[in-house]
């Protein structure tokens, strides 16, 4: 009696899910990490801290009814309410002084961090694509974009001073086109333009670097049956190119924007604040010299600012700094393998998709 086969194929067993670490792999983890946890708490969290229960204290000094020197004393949130309503004591800062001076030094802080953010994206997303075309001497390019990144923020800003002087190069060059000399280091406007620029010539190839990185993640095959559909350059670029480099885009934008927005050395060396450009760091430099308690609390109410803003870039802008494993979702019912237009269609690019679909 011959045997029969058996039509059913060999039961395949499931990949066994991973259970983590062991518990001798996540002490040796641990003891890896720790040296790094123990310096970052002795550099940054340990200051921030200080910083925040320096806040609620007083500055010592003469008791206005006794007339004697005192320590000091907890202060409760009137640091807070020195800077944020502008009070000196019980009575509204004077203008001119430093408390007065909270909301002009923000907005200009915002000026220069929204126009110098927006111009350094548009630049750097031109250099990168420039870079990233295959042509001689790319190489030299990448090289030499560097030298303005690499260069220290007083030189650079020292450099600038020279320029924007009174007879500096900048007024002989505007001078041919017929516009009257400025005075790029007081004038209100112009000052908060010199600073601008000076930033966003140094701070550009940054930009441009990290969206390079980027731009060279996307296949070539995507570009090539976008071709083949018939997609202008300006489709490819909306529909191809901004979606694949959204995030590395989005955290250089919030790289940028975080470290606008605690910028000193470029307006105090260029400018001196003058011409209404002091920022929020300077004015901080300067209520340190007056009462150290004060700017401890101007200082919390500036890390304040930084954190909201880096917390709306990662929660609402994508701007994702931690590269995350895709989720993975069971299938229900049978196991599908997404195809690759199932791919195209999650990344966002409807061109690349259509192409796929009609055989390119």
């Amino acid at each position: 009696m011959s045997s029969v086969a058996s039509t059913a194929g060999p039961t395949q067993k499931k990949p066994a899910k991973s259970k983590g670490l062991n518990a001798g792999q996540a002490r040796t983890g641990y003891l890896l990490v720790a040296p790094t946890i123990i310096f970052l708490s002795v550099i940054i969290i340990y200051p921030l801290l200080k910083a925040v229960q320096l806040s609620f204290q007083k500055d010592a000094g003469l008791d206005p009814a006794t007339g004697l020197f005192v320590e000091g004393g907890s202060a409760g949130v009137s640091n807070y309410t020195h800077w944020l309503l502008q009070r000196c004591g019980n009575v509204d800062c004077p203008p001119g002084a430093i408390g007065a001076q909270f909301y002009d030094a923000f907005w200009v802080t915002l000026f220069f961090t929204v126009v110098s953010v927006v111009i350094e994206v548009l630049l750097g997303m031109w250099f990168a694509m420039i870079m990233n075309r295959d042509f001689k001497g790319r190489g030299l390019v990448r090289a030499a974009i560097l030298v303005p990144w690499a260069i220290p923020t007083a030189v650079t800003a020292k450099l600038f001073f020279f320029m924007f002087a009174y007879d500096g190069i900048i007024n002989k060059l505007i001078g041919f086109v017929g516009i009257s000399p400025q005075l790029w280091t007081s004038d209100p406007w112009a000052a908060k333009f010199a600073i601008i620029i000076a930033d966003v010539w140094k701070t550009t190839p940054f930009m441009a670097l990290l969206i390079l990185a980027g731009l060279q993640l996307i296949p070539g095959d995507v570009y090539e049956a976008a071709q083949i559909d018939g997609a202008t350059k300006w489709q490819t670029f909306v529909r191809i190119t901004l979606p694949l480099v959204k995030v590395p885009l989005m955290v250089a934008v919030l790289f940028r924007t975080l470290d606008v927005l605690r910028i000193y050395d470029l307006p105090a060396i260029l400018t001196q604040g003058a011409g209404g450009t002091t920022s929020l760091s300077m004015l901080v430099i300067k209520q340190k010299n007056e009462g150290f308690h004060s700017a401890s609390a101007l200082s919390t109410i500036v890390f304040l600012l930084i954190a909201f803003t880096a917390f709306l870039f990662i929660k609402f802008g994508g701007a994702d700094v931690i590269q995350r494993p895709p989720s993975s979702k069971k299938a229900k019912g049978k196991d599908e393998t997404p195809t690759r237009k199932d791919k195209d269609a999650q990344t966002g690019n409807p061109v690349a998709a259509n192409a796929t679909s009609t055989g390119a």
